[in-house]
């Protein structure tokens, strides 16, 4: 395993650091990918270059990294609610938040990933595009859907009442 580690850890590196734009995340990431590859090892089983499975263990970790970092933010968000001083408020803003949360769920895998990255990650167009591996005229575009579906079903809704 120290052989493979010295042949393809840069490789893994550069992998997320491109991804993540983050040296210190992309190397604990790295680190974590060849621990994973290492409990894994016998798995592999040789239909694609060992390059290419070590970043697929590292672009799981890195979208792990994300979906808990996007939680967390979601749980801070919460813990501040729950904070206020104003009971009504508190319930009123639990209860948008639910609706939102419903409403994203109706998105397309990809347009939710959008979203969560620009919302929840606070990320540039560019940035999603990299992430997910396509451009940045694909991520304004996905995201820009995903505002018109939103405001659709926003509109529905109060359109019942």
């Amino acid at each position: 395993m120290e052989e493979i580690y010295e042949r393809y850890a840069q490789i893994v590196y550069h992998f997320l650091y491109a991804k993540c734009r983050d040296p210190a995340l992309a190397e604990d990431l790295m680190q974590e990918t060849f621990l994973r590859a290492l409990e894994a090892l016998d798995s592999y089983d040789g239909s694609c270059k060992l390059s290419t499975w070590l970043c697929q263990i590292a672009k799981h970790l890195l979208y792990q990294y994300w979906e808990k970092n996007n939680r967390m933010k979601m749980e801070e968000l919460d813990e501040t609610l729950e904070s206020s001083h104003n009971t009504e408020q508190r319930v009123f803003a639990r209860i948008e938040l639910m609706e939102v949360w419903d409403k994203l769920q109706e998105l397309s895998p990809d347009m939710r990933r959008v979203v969560e990255l620009r919302a929840l990650g606070d990320l540039s167009f560019k940035r999603i595009g990299e992430i997910l591996g396509k451009s940045e005229n694909w991520a304004r575009v996905v995201f820009y859907r995903a505002k018109v579906f939103l405001m659709k079903e926003e509109q529905h809704g109060k359109d019942k009442l």
